[in-house]
């Protein structure tokens, strides 16, 4: 009965649209993670290395834009919905330059990673060449950066920072999707505690300069991302799949591992940081519901695969989920589908705007954050009792 109650109360927040209703509950929202939340660093840097950038091509942009907007979507990120939400301007990326950042910035890049290049040399882990390679430790220097043009002392900084939202995006994914496939599961899970700190560091970070509200993304399923989906391959047996959902489930206990290790950091964060509302974002548990339930959320088409994929008049391994890696969306000769609403990933890297407004929908008013956005905002959990 209670799960029931919580599925039928799910699906009514959900499918409730954020409307563009100012709430003026923040006066700037400062953003950090990875591709999923960049809205144009990863183009500011590819454009000063002489790389071509996927997302200066549509399909990019074709939903709501309706044209390239830095964004690897079809449409709209969660930050955009949650900036919607607070009557703020959709952030400028922070290496754009030339903006004016008093309502936020963005410092989210494709490709970034929580941890820092010396600690996959020392684990002898060889990053993917990229004109993004980036970590939270840059980001948070960019941060730093920009800090004298919004505030001068420590207490006018405290203040202006206390009446911002931070938001620390599902940055984390990265760190293992760049790990050999060939590391056991065990090997990666052995990496998560490193991980885990740098963020707990960085949230310490941002806290110690004035920040009262600080969201906190947790990882995706990976077992469900076509890139270990295509590695797994059938030929490895159906018992390594997850029959609810058909993603590889040593992969999602990855995930769920890493999720556990970032909400108790998060919980004793909490008790340090009494005055502070350190908010779990989970993107695990509503990306899954989406995956096993499509059809409850409008996902009428294969929730597994990819809307902006290759063609399948060719014939290779990811032709079952539309994706393969030298062939991706945004290069030539690749269209997305005709109605990205349907389906829950966008480009195999992120996801649709669809499953952004859902998600966006369940952070800011539940249930898939602890507390929901608006009522910590609204003092009306006591993050210490749920610590």
């Amino acid at each position: 009965m209670k799960r029931t109650t919580l599925i039928i109360l799910s699906l009514l927040l959900f499918l409730e649209p954020i409307q563009p209703t100012p709430s003026h509950k923040f006066n700037s929202i400062f953003s950090f993670g990875d591709s999923c939340t960049d809205t144009g660093n990863a183009n500011v840097l590819a454009k000063k290395r002489s790389w071509s950038s996927y997302t200066d091509n549509l399909p990019y942009g074709m939903t709501f834009f309706r044209r390239p907007s830095n964004r690897f979507c079809d449409g709209r990120l969660i930050v955009d919905f949650l900036a919607e939400e607070f009557g703020l301007p959709y952030l400028k990326p922070y290496l754009g330059k030339n903006e004016s950042f008093r309502q936020g910035a963005n410092f989210a890049v494709v490709g970034a990673t929580a941890l820092d290049d010396t600690f996959f040399k020392q684990h002898n882990i060889t990053r993917s060449k990229s004109p993004s390679r980036k970590s939270l430790s840059s980001q948070l220097q960019w941060f730093e950066e920009l800090k004298p043009s919004l505030c001068q002392t420590p207490k006018e900084c405290r203040d202006y920072f206390g009446r911002s939202l931070f938001i620390l995006g599902q940055i984390q994914g990265n760190d293992y999707f760049i790990m050999p496939s060939s590391l056991s599961v065990e090997r990666m899970m052995s990496c998560s505690s490193a991980i885990i700190q740098t963020i707990a560091r960085t949230i310490k970070e941002l806290i110690d300069q004035g920040a009262k509200t600080v969201v906190v993304a947790g990882n995706i399923p990976i077992g469900c991302q076509p890139k270990y989906l295509i590695i797994n391959g059938k030929s490895k047996g159906h018992s390594s799949y997850d029959p609810s959902t058909g993603c590889i489930e040593k992969y999602n206990r990855l995930s769920r591992h890493h999720n556990s290790l970032l909400l108790e950091a998060i919980k004793k964060l909490r008790i340090k940081y009494r005055d502070a509302k350190i908010i779990y974002a989970d993107i695990y548990k509503p990306i899954i519901d989406f995956i096993r339930f499509p059809q409850r959320y409008g996902f009428t088409s294969k929730p597994l695969v990819v809307c902006c994929g290759t063609s399948h008049e060719f014939n290779w391994p990811g032709r079952e989920y539309n994706w393969d890696l030298l062939r991706q969306c945004g290069t030539p000769n690749i269209t997305a589908c005709q109605n990205p609403s349907t389906y829950v990933n966008w480009d195999s890297l992120c996801f649709t705007e669809a499953t952004n407004r859902y998600v966006a929908n369940s952070w800011l008013k539940g249930p898939y954050a602890d507390p929901p956005i608006l009522d910590a905002h609204t003092n009306k959990f006591n993050l210490l009792a749920r610590a």
